[in-house]
């Protein structure tokens, strides 16, 4: 995606002002071709108004291209919630953005995301917003996609995916992460963690029988996979030139400072799997839920994930990244929508 930094990228982008509660956000709806937006909320800190919703902006777009190749029947959408320290009344900030939301008329379907949780959905819902999952954490859906996308990646790199002895470094280990690094452990891989927060990361490396390594060293650490699954544009050119790893699977959201960072990965013959093919699991799940899908269902449309990371990577040799491999066709799918009548 080129770096979003007009005033209109995307078809609508509204900010919200609620001084009862405090409340400062950004909701970017990129394109309703497909659907509503489907998008997270961020809760999160920025310096300036100008970059909360150049990220809203920016986040939305993927969205729009990880329904899109999901085969999903949404368009995308992302909202960021400016934070500027504590949060003294939580529930009166979220009920004041669920009114914001509730204006746009199912335009824009929220859901949890970096900094929010479901109890904050819930809120949001009863303020009138539609909202995806205010009753179920989609984070072990999506971890099981990233795997089944990392385990695609090894087949395409290593010609096999057995991890067994592979050196994987799980960065970030909340929800999805901690799920991920149990999942490579129990296929025999040699996991490395870190953390932000350094207990955290010790405790889980302790159970899983995994390597905590401290978070401002994580970045130097050898590996043959990556999943970086903690803040966004966490891979930057300068990084990309000096990462020693195979293969790049985005977990997190926004994994690289700006495309041409793609470019660099290419170059030194590094494996990258974009975040928004990747980390679908969640969207999917989301969608099965609102669509009454039984289980087997699910696990198999979250396990095709793999088969899409195939099919990108194939593609790669065309188009000279995998990321401007899935962003055609997460194209073609809009443009083709776009055609159709009514």
């Amino acid at each position: 995606m080129p770096e979003i930094d007009a005033y209109w990228a995307g078809e609508q982008t509204v900010l919200c002002r609620d001084d009862r509660s405090g409340l400062r956000a950004v909701i970017a709806v990129d394109d309703t071709t497909l659907g509503p937006g489907l998008g997270g909320v961020r809760l999160a800190s920025y310096p300036s108004p100008q970059a909360a919703a150049t990220e809203a902006q920016r986040l939305a777009a993927a969205m729009t291209m990880k329904n899109a190749l999901a085969g999903l029947p949404y368009g995308g959408a992302k909202s960021v919630i400016i934070s500027s320290g504590p949060i003294p009344e939580r529930a009166a900030l979220m009920d004041a953005f669920g009114r914001f939301v509730a204006r746009l008329r199912g335009t824009y379907i929220p859901g949890v995301d970096m900094g929010t949780t479901t109890e904050d959905l819930t809120v949001m819902a009863a303020a009138g917003a539609t909202v995806s999952c205010a009753t179920t954490d989609p984070s072990p859906w999506t971890a099981a996609g990233v795997l089944a996308a990392a385990l695609a990646a090894a087949r395409h790199e290593f010609g096999d995916d057995d991890l067994t002895g592979r050196r994987v470094l799980v960065q970030g280990v909340g929800h999805v992460g901690a799920a991920l690094a149990r999942s490579f452990a129990d296929r025999g891989a040699r996991v490395y963690v870190a953390d932000i927060d350094a207990g955290r990361a010790v405790g889980l490396a302790q159970d899983i029988g995994a390597i905590a390594v401290p978070a401002d060293r994580a970045l130097a650490t050898p590996s043959d996979v990556f999943v970086p699954c903690a803040r966004a544009r966490v891979i930057d050119a300068p990084l990309a030139r000096r990462l020693d790893t195979r293969i790049v699977v985005g977990a997190a959201n926004d994994v690289l400072a700006d495309d041409s960072v793609a470019d660099v990965l290419a170059e030194r013959r590094i494996v990258y799997v974009p975040d928004f093919v990747a980390n679908a699991g969640g969207v999917v799940q989301i969608h099965a839920l609102a669509d009454g899908w039984d289980t087997t269902r699910l696990k198999n449309t979250v396990a095709a994930i793999g088969d899409r990371v195939t099919t990108v990577l194939t593609a790669a040799r065309r188009y000279g990244t995998p990321l401007r491999a899935a962003q055609e066709q997460a194209r073609r799918i809009v443009r083709a929508a776009a055609l159709l009548p009514g």
